[in-house]
């Protein structure tokens, strides 16, 4: 498995990979996806960032990112759109995956129809304009958490996760192995075995039945 290897990443949930990487590497919840079921996301990142109402860096990126992207923007405010309808269409048919925004974009029907993967915090009509630099595939935060270009993000309808560049391999193997294991457990057995670990834990802090 490579680094631009993705297909494996989108066949795990986010929950499989948060199991693994822990609450550091899982965006707030406040970002989440803009339209009913979108597929599950997953790509290389292409990080951008924004400064407060100017969004000039994520229209410059889409004609950057390489195909199979994920542009990843730390967008400056939630004032101002950082993209509408014709930047998505243009990203999407350039082949980049989708965007994760850690801001807000228009034109949401226009997204919804095309069917573009899009993660962000909200919707607003007001564009932002083209007037300030910023930074294209240079780390950025998002969501709380930082975002390397070549970092794997994985996002669906249970959140989004950053799988960091130098650990992809051994993350997607430990959440491989995770979700196997759970696949192969009955609710019966997975029952049994919770059970036993909520009475231990009760027991271990002095839990005593009221009456």
């Amino acid at each position: 498995m490579t680094k631009n290897d993705t297909p494996e990443f989108a066949a795990l949930s986010p929950t499989d990979y948060a199991d693994v990487l822990g609450r550091s590497q899982v965006m707030e919840f406040g970002i989440r996806e803009l339209w009913p079921r979108i597929p599950r996301l997953a790509g290389p990142a292409y990080p951008v960032s924004c400064p407060a109402g100017d969004n000039l860096m994520l229209h410059a990126a889409i004609y950057r990112a390489p195909a199979g992207a994920v542009i990843v923007v730390q967008a400056g405010d939630v004032d101002y759109a950082m993209a509408g309808g014709n930047v998505c269409a243009i990203a999407q048919n350039r082949g980049i995956a989708g965007f994760v925004v850690d801001g807000v974009i228009r034109d949401l029907a226009e997204v919804r129809e095309a069917r573009f993967p899009v993660f962000a915090r909200g919707v607003m009509p007001v564009p932002g304009q083209k007037k300030q630099l910023g930074t294209l595939n240079q780390p950025i935060v998002c969501g709380g958490v930082r975002v390397g270009p070549g970092d794997i993000v994985v996002a669906d309808e249970e959140g989004i996760v950053v799988i960091p560049a130098a650990q992809q391999e051994a993350v997607w193997q430990a959440a491989q192995q995770r979700s196997e294991a759970d696949a192969a457990q009955s609710l019966t057995d997975w029952e049994v075995n919770h059970r036993a670990k909520v009475a231990q834990a009760l027991q271990s802090l002095g839990f005593a039945e009221a009456g």
